[in-house]
């Protein structure tokens, strides 16, 4: 079973109203291409703007029940296509990073919202997310279970190792800043050490601090039947604006799974214990 998942590397329009027209417009080509996944980069509602005065940041943030989120939901079933739309979201005492992902009948299968904000930055003004979470996602030719890390979140280990003990197999990563060669192998990183997919989703070149490169991860280091390592990124975008298809091979990396020894193999939980002492 090959996962398709579009990747919508676009810049942001002039506020929340063309954010929708823009998105539903690519979440209509991304059917067209054959995606069963759209996942849009972070917080695509206001394209990523934080204004730190607190009258400015509220009247930017959308509920997670309002217009715009349920547009995102309706289209994902007109057009049986799951789709991952980022917001700020309305939240007290202070708005949340979210990502919500609507699966092909338009209903929510997973609401996350970005853990490792970055407090000490812009984000300073935004409230914390309180857990990771997984979903089992039904692409009409089977299942994929799938979980969320927003942006900083990937510097973790602790972000992809909670969703892989929780059973996913995909992450999907919105993404705002300069994709680099350290934060490439961040997230190549994650995939090999928990062998579990990461896709990400990037604005491209033209947006403050962004450069596109958004990118897939497969997670599959190396093949029973062939000589070597292999390039675990299956696709990276250039810079520029567009709507990128790649593929995920999940019966090759089902199969990887089976037999390697990364993830939760010969983990030792019990000698880990100062990973979760307060410092």
């Amino acid at each position: 079973m090959k996962l398709r998942i579009a990747l919508l590397q676009l810049l942001p329009g002039k506020d929340t109203d063309e954010q929708l027209h823009i998105g539903l417009q690519a979440c209509r080509k991304a059917k067209e291409m054959g995606a069963d996944i759209a996942l849009f980069p972070e917080m695509w509602s206001d394209g990523y703007m934080i204004p730190q005065d607190e009258e400015e940041l509220r009247k930017l943030a959308v509920t997670k029940e309002g217009d715009f989120v349920y547009s995102f939901g309706k289209i994902a079933k007109e057009l049986e296509m799951a789709v991952g739309i980022t917001l700020l979201e309305q939240h007290e005492p202070k708005p949340l990073n979210s990502m919500i992902l609507f699966d092909r009948n338009g209903e929510r299968r997973l609401h996350y919202s970005k853990v490792h904000t970055c407090a000490f930055d812009a984000e300073k003004v935004l409230s914390p997310g309180e857990d990771f979470y997984v979903a089992d996602l039904d692409i009409g030719r089977g299942t994929v279970s799938v979980g969320s890390m927003i942006c900083f979140d990937r510097e973790f280990p602790e972000s992809a190792r909670i969703l892989m003990l929780k059973g996913a197999e995909v992450i999907l990563a919105p993404n705002a800043c300069p994709m680099e060669i350290n934060r490439l192998s961040a997230l190549r990183t994650r995939a090999y050490e928990n062998m579990l997919a990461v896709a990400t989703c990037n604005y491209p070149e033209g947006q403050p601090d962004c450069n596109g490169h958004s990118t897939i991860f497969d997670g599959v280091a190396w093949l029973e039947d062939e000589p070597g390592v292999r390039d675990m990124c299956v696709f990276e975008a250039p810079e520029e604006e567009g709507i990128f298809l790649a593929e995920i091979d999940m019966d090759q990396l089902r199969a990887y799974r089976e037999h390697e020894i990364m993830g939760a193999k010969y983990r030792h939980p019990e000698r880990y214990g100062s990973l979760s002492e307060q410092k």
